[in-house]
């Protein structure tokens, strides 16, 4: 059964305006925040190594103990966000994860730090999952993998701002508060976000899922009103087309519909899709840092190469804003896996210098345009408003459920046989999901929110 409402098509007519950059800007810093305090792990660990508090088994533990915070707060952040709404959730997360960092700051012993980083997982999890599936909601069908993508050009200034920050705050403090002037900025920068964004908007299309098409028309409403102010401009009016009965709304789609019938395959496809990327990033990105130190490299030589490399970081992501509507989703997604698998082997053969930062560098431009096809694009458009955030969040879970156990796979597969077998393995793992792609692909590409809906209605 059907029904009409204009909130879908309104919101895809709007132009490129003061509040749509708000709205970017408001969601871009939470992630932004996000992953500077995950990515910050890699160099933090990298100096506790080189202090004697860590070691590879430590630092195995601490990367296994954030997935276990990831997968919790991904789960956290679909259920909440879904049932109590887009803004609960990311302010919760926001504000859980900025206590835990700031609290890690004065962390006695590695052990305090593993249990802190749990918590802070917990958060930031969340922020990916809320961030993504909601910025989602409020762009146009036509440019939305550019917007979205654009945001996780952002978000991925993380990894290089990161080591940036880390190569100045680290030698600055020495070695014993350093990496506690790392936890003190991430903590505090969350905190001061979650006070400015009380009075970010909730998704009018959340809203209308719910069957609260007043509240939703108030919103849109005033935004409305805002843009025609602001340009000048009568904005055309919208008619009236059917949706998907609000009565059905969220809460008679029960969690159980992601694993059969129309959604079970989006479930598997966008946990594959997850699993690569989550394993690609958190085995290249946390031991590239301790991989030089092991190798004789000093903390602040290894930072500063670390740093250069992961510059490729939002070049790959800001290529991947120009390029991902322009293509097929499911052969951009396949050539870049396989792109990764090579260059990957590659990238560990390497023994100069030199040639490891150029290497290193385009090899992350690759895995982070990946990054962005699979966490800011593609997964996201998979699901139906009413139970996006938790088929995304699920997806994400499963991703990292992956990676609490991969990192002693690396330590093991590092200590016996090498950083060369430990690419080989990450490569044949993209593989597999190259073949999932190809053979459970969704095509998704400037499909509008609501057609997907429909495409999805038989639950």
């Amino acid at each position: 059964m059907s029904i009409k409402s204009n909130i879908g098509p309104r919101l895809d007519r709007l132009p490129t305006s003061k509040w749509l950059y708000k709205v970017f800007w408001m969601i871009g810093f939470g992630i932004l925040i996000d992953g500077f305090d995950n990515y910050s792990g890699g160099v933090i660990l990298a100096q506790l190594v080189k202090n004697g508090w860590s070691n590879n088994y430590l630092n195995a533990a601490f990367t296994s103990t954030t997935m276990i915070g990831l997968f919790f707060g991904s789960l956290f952040a679909g259920f909440s966000g879904d049932h109590w709404g887009r803004k609960v959730a990311y302010q919760v997360n926001l504000l859980i994860f900025g206590l835990a960092t700031l609290v890690a700051a004065f962390s006695t012993n590695m052990t305090m730090i593993i249990v802190l980083r749990g918590i802070m997982g917990f958060g930031l999890g969340a922020e990916l999952v809320v961030g993504f599936g909601t910025f989602a909601e409020f762009v146009p069908a036509k440019t939305r993998g550019k917007w979205t993508s654009t945001l996780s050009l952002l978000a991925n200034v993380a990894p290089p701002l990161a080591t940036l920050i880390g190569l100045i705050v680290m030698p600055s403090l020495g070695p014993n508060y350093g990496w506690r002037g790392m936890f003190v900025i991430g903590g505090v920068s969350a905190l001061v976000l979650w006070y400015i964004r009380h009075d970010f908007p909730e998704s009018p299309r959340w809203h209308e899922s719910r069957g609260d098409f007043a509240k939703a028309d108030e919103i849109l409403t005033e935004v409305e009103k805002q843009i025609e102010k602001e340009q000048g401009i009568k904005l055309p009016i919208v008619e009236e087309l059917e949706v998907l009965d609000s009565s059905k709304d969220v809460k008679n789609i029960p969690f159980s519909s992601l694993f059969k019938g129309i959604l079970l395959r989006r479930t598997i496809l966008g946990s594959c899709v997850l699993i690569a990327m989550n394993t690609a990033v958190y085995s290249i990105t946390t031991w590239i840092p301790t991989i030089f130190v092991k190798s004789g490299i000093t903390v602040t030589k290894s930072v500063f190469m670390t740093t250069v490399i992961l510059f490729g970081a939002p070049l790959g992501v800001f290529i991947a804003s120009r390029t991902v509507d322009k293509f097929s989703r499911k052969v951009m997604g396949v050539t870049l896996l396989i792109s990764l698998a090579i260059l990957g082997y590659i990238y560990s053969l390497q023994k100069a210098e030199t040639l490891i930062i150029i290497i290193g560098f385009i090899l992350i431009a690759v895995l982070y345009m990946y990054v962005c096809f699979a966490c800011s694009v593609y997964v996201p458009e998979l699901w139906p408003t009413e139970a996006r955030l938790r088929g995304l969040g699920l997806c994400n879970a499963v991703g990292r459920a992956v990676t609490i156990f991969t990192p002693y796979g690396v330590a093991w597969i590092m200590t016996k046989y090498g950083s060369v077998a430990v690419f080989l393995t990450i490569g044949a793992l993209l593989g597999i999901v190259a073949l999932v792609i190809i053979f459970l692909g969704i095509e998704t590409r400037q499909k509008s929110i609501e057609q997907i809906n429909i495409e999805t209605a038989e639950l």
